[in-house]
C-alpha cells in the first residue's frame, strides 16, 4: 500500500476555455499519506531513494543519484522480479514512477498497476476500459508513456481522452474528466504532470489535421483551471487568448480554417519552480504538407516550438520555434531537460531539447534565448541554425513541393519520445538517436529511406545508411564526447546513475549497460522482448533496483526487419533488476506464419486501386514494408481471414481487439480491392518481389489521409 514521504511531478501548460464534459464518480478524501507535492519532487537531487516523476524531478533528466551499482559491479544486474502488464500485443512506453515503496505503472489503453517495489506483489490494478474501436483515431498504437502521483492519488490519461483519478492506496476512481470532447482524431499517450495542483495533459492528432492543445485541470476536483491552444482558429471567430493574435500572423488568413493545424503537446512537460514556469514542446505541423495547411506561407505558430508558461494562468511567458513552417513532422515533443551549465565562464540556467529536426538546443530557461544550436545527427533540410535570430538557414534540398527529396533526418527523427538522460556528474547527455532519412514526394515504394530507387542500391549501401546511435552529447563543448553505433534502429530512452552507468533496453531485446564515461559495454541482459521506455532506478530497504517496462512499439526500419517479424513475444511487462539478482527470463519464441498461399491472379486495376486506398487508410497501423512489429503483416493471413475481410473491414467484427469498421470511408468495392492489393503483395512477396510500385506521388505526402508515425 501507499505509505508515507515523498512527491511526484506533474507539469502545466497554458489555456483559457471551456466545454470539457467533467465526470464526477466519487467523493474521496486522498490518501492519508504524507503529501506528494511539488516540494517533494524538486528540481534536482531531492529524495535519491524515490522516482517521482517520469524523469524523477520537475527537471525531467531522467538522472538517479544511487550509486549502490557502479561500472565496477554492474555485470552482477541480474532479475530481481517481473510483472505481467496485460497488455499482450501493443507496445509498452511508460516510465514508472515509485514512492515510498510502492512502484506505479501504466500500460497499453490507459490500464495502471500498483506493485510492492522490493518483492513485485501486485496491490492493486486498474483498467480505464477504452472501447477498442478507439484505436482507429491515433496513429501510433494505444500506448500510454506513465503516470502522475500527487497528495495520495495517481493520475492516467487514457487513450480516449480521459483524464482519471485514483485513490493510490485502493486503484479506486476519484474523478474522470473528459479532456477532447470525445472528438475523433484526438487520443492522449502522455503521462500528466502535476504542477502547484494543477494536472497538466495534452493530447495527439496533428498527423489528422486536428487543433492542438493543452489544459490544466484542478488534481482535487478535475476542474479545467485554464488551456492553452497551441494554433489559432478562425480569426473571424475571435481568439481564445491573446497570444493567438500573435500565432494568426504566421497563418495564411485565407486557408480553410477547419483545418486545425496541429501543434499537439503529446509528451514533453517541464518545470522550474523557482522560475514557475511550464515549458511544454509542441508537435509538428498537420497535415504536413504545407500547401494544404497553410497556402500563403508563414511559420504556423506555435507549432514544433519549446513554450515557456506561467503556471498559475496559463499565459506565454516566451517561445521558441525549433522549426518554423514544419512540413516534415519535425515534432518538439521530445523531452526537455533543465540543468544549470558553466558556458563562457558562467552559470547559467538552461533547458535542453533534442527534437526530431537533428539539432541539439540549449536555451536560457527564464528568457528562451538561443545559447546553442548543433547537428546531433545527419541533417540536410537545414544548413546550421542562425544564433542571432534563433532561425534555421534552410538548404533548399529538403522541399518536396518541388519535386522528391531525400531529407534527413526522417520523420521518426533524429531524437523521438524515448527519453534522453543527463547526467550533474558527466556533463554529458544521453541521447537515443537516429541516422535515417526519408524520401519525400516519391511513390510509396521509398516509403522508408532506402535511396530514390531500391534498384540502385545494393543491400550493404543501404544498411551503410541508416543505423541508430546512442549519443552522450557534450551541451558545453557542443560535440559528442562518444557514440555507440546499434544493431537496431528503434531503441528505449536512457537512465543515467551517479554510479556511472547508463542503461538503456533495445529493439533487439536486451538490457545493455555502458560506462557513462566512455560508452563502454559493460553488460547486458538478453530478454527478447524489444523495448523502447526509459529504465528508472529507486532504492527500498537499502538495496538499489533497476526497473524498465519491454513490449517494442513502433515500425520496422531496416531492410532486413521488412521481411522477418519479431522472433519473440511482445507481451507487454514490467522488469526490475538488482545486483546479485537471478537470469532474466527470455520471452516466448513465436513461429512465423506463412504468406497467404492463394495463386489467384488478381486484376491489375483492383490492386492499383486497392494501393492507394491501403496507403490512406491502412499503412499507419499495418505498415508498408509488411511487419509493422506490432500490428498483424496482412499479407500473412490466414484463408479464415480472407473469407471474412469484409465483416471485418466494413463488420467490425474485430472492433473489441482495435480493428474498428471503416464503412463510413470505403465501399465493398473499395475493401475488396484493398484485399486484392493485399493478396497481390503476399503474392510477390513469396516470389521475393516488393509490392506494386505506384505511379504517382504518395499520399502521404499530400496532406490528406491518415498520416501519423
Amino acid at each position: 500500500m501507499w505509505c508515507t514521504g515523498a512527491a511526484m511531478l506533474l507539469i502545466a501548460c497554458l489555456a483559457a476555455c471551456s466545454g470539457d464534459r467533467h465526470e464526477s464518480t466519487v467523493k474521496a478524501e486522498p490518501h492519508p499519506a504524507l503529501a506528494v507535492d511539488g516540494s517533494a519532487i524538486g528540481l534536482f537531487a531531492q529524495h535519491p531513494d524515490q522516482w517521482l516523476s517520469t524523469g524523477r524531478t520537475y527537471s525531467e533528466q531522467h538522472y538517479s543519484p544511487l550509486e549502490q551499482i557502479t561500472t565496477a559491479n554492474v555485470a552482477q544486474l541480474g532479475a530481481a522480479w517481473e510483472a505481467d502488464l496485460s497488455s499482450p500485443r501493443f507496445g509498452i512506453e511508460a516510465t514508472p514512477v515509485m514512492a515510498d515503496g510502492v512502484l506505479y505503472v501504466s500500460s497499453s489503453w490507459g490500464r495502471v498497476f500498483a506493485f510492492d517495489a522490493a518483492t513485485g506483489r501486485q496491490l492493486w490494478f486498474y483498467d480505464a476500459k477504452v472501447q477498442g474501436a478507439w484505436l482507429r483515431q491515433g496513429c501510433c498504437k494505444p500506448v500510454n508513456r506513465g503516470v502522475a502521483i500527487w497528495k495520495g492519488r495517481v493520475f492516467v490519461a487514457a487513450f480516449d481522452g480521459r483524464l482519471i483519478a485514483l485513490d493510490a492506496a485502493t486503484g479506486r476512481e476519484v474523478w474522470s474528466t473528459d479532456t477532447t470532447g470525445h472528438q475523433p482524431a484526438y487520443t492522449i499517450t502522455g503521462a500528466p504532470r502535476v504542477v502547484k495542483g494543477k494536472v497538466i495533459i495534452g493530447n495527439a492528432g496533428a498527423d489528422f489535421g486536428v487543433r492542438g492543445y493543452f489544459s490544466a485541470y484542478d488534481a482535487e476536483t478535475g476542474s479545467l483551471v485554464w488551456r492553452f491552444y497551441v494554433v489559432p482558429g478562425d480569426p473571424k471567430k475571435g481568439f481564445e487568448h491573446p497570444e493567438l493574435a500573435q500565432a494568426a500572423q504566421t497563418w495564411d488568413p485565407n486557408r480553410d480554417w477547419s483545418i486545425g493545424g496541429g501543434g499537439n503537446a503529446w509528451d514533453s512537460f517541464s518545470y522550474d519552480p523557482e522560475l514557475d514556469l511550464l515549458y511544454v514542446g509542441t508537435g509538428n505541423a498537420g497535415p504536413w504538407d504545407p500547401r494544404v495547411r497553410n497556402p500563403g506561407g508563414g511559420d504556423s505558430l506555435f507549432v514544433s516550438s519549446i513554450l515557456a508558461i506561467k503556471s498559475d494562468t496559463g499565459r506565454l511567458a516566451w517561445h521558441y520555434q525549433t522549426t518554423p513552417a514544419d512540413m516534415w513532422d519535425y515534432n518538439a515533443t521530445q523531452n526537455i531537460v533543465l540543468a544549470d551549465l558553466d558556458v563562457e565562464g558562467r552559470t547559467r540556467k538552461v533547458l535542453m531539447q533534442a527534437p526530431k529536426n537533428g539539432f541539439f538546443y540549449v536555451l536560457d530557461r527564464a528568457t528562451g534565448e538561443l545559447i546553442a544550436a548543433d547537428k546531433f545527427v545527419r541533417v540536410n533540410w537545414a544548413e546550421r541554425v542562425d544564433l542571432k535570430s534563433g532561425r534555421p538557414i534552410p538548404t533548399g534540398a529538403a522541399d518536396y513541393t518541388k519535386g522528391v527529396k531525400l531529407v534527413f533526418p526522417s520523420p521518426y527523427g533524429g531524437h523521438n519520445w524515448q527519453p534522453m538522460s543527463f547526467s550533474p556528474k558527466t556533463g554529458l547527455v544521453y541521447i537515443p538517436a537516429r541516422d535515417i532519412g526519408w524520401v519525400w514526394g516519391a511513390a510509396t515504394a521509398t516509403w522508408f529511406y532506402q535511396g530514390f530507387d531500391l534498384r540502385k542500391l545494393t543491400k550493404e549501401d543501404v544498411l551503410k545508411q541508416t543505423q541508430g546511435l546512442l549519443i552522450a552529447w557534450d551541451p558545453v563543448a557542443r560535440k559528442p564526447a562518444w557514440a555507440v553505433q546499434q544493431k537496431t534502429i528503434t531503441n528505449g530512452g536512457t537512465l543515467v546513475t551517479a554510479g556511472g552507468v547508463v542503461v538503456q533496453g533495445t529493439e533487439d531485446g536486451y538490457i545493455r549497460c555502458y560506462d557513462a564515461a566512455s560508452g563502454k559495454l559493460l553488460h547486458e541482459l538478453f530478454v527478447g522482448t524489444g523495448i523502447v521506455a526509459a529504465p528508472i532506478s529507486y532504492s527500498v530497504g537499502g538495496v538499489q533496483y533497476v526497473a524498465l517496462t519491454a513490449g517494442w512499439n513502433g515500425v520496422k526500419t531496416t531492410p532486413d526487419d521488412a521481411t522477418t517479424p519479431a522472433a519473440y513475444d511482445n507481451a507487454g511487462r514490467l522488469i526490475v533488476l538488482k545486483l546479485g539478482g537471478g537470469p532474466a527470463r527470455v520471452a516466448q519464441q513465436k513461429p512465423l506464419p506463412s504468406f497467404f498461399d492463394d495463386d489467384t491472379p488478381q486484376p491489375l486495376s483492383a490492386v492499383k486501386a486497392g494501393a492507394h486506398l491501403y496507403y490512406t487508410y491502412c499503412y499507419v497501423c499495418h505498415s508498408v514494408v509488411g511487419e509493422s512489429g506490432v500490428m498483424p503483416d496482412l499479407r500473412r493471413m490466414s484463408h479464415s481471414t480472407y473469407e471474412i475481410f469484409d465483416q471485418i473491414v466494413s463488420g467490425g467484427a474485430l472492433e473489441g481487439a482495435g480493428m474498428a469498421s471503416f464503412a463510413d470511408v470505403l465501399k465493398s468495392e473499395d475493401v475488396a480491392n484493398i484485399r486484392s492489393y493485399v493478396v497481390d503483395w503476399a503474392q510477390r512477396s513469396r516470389r521475393g518481389e516488393p509490392a506494386l510500385q505506384l505511379d504517382t506521388g504518395s499520399s502521404l505526402t499530400s496532406g490528406g489521409g491518415r498520416q501519423g508515425l
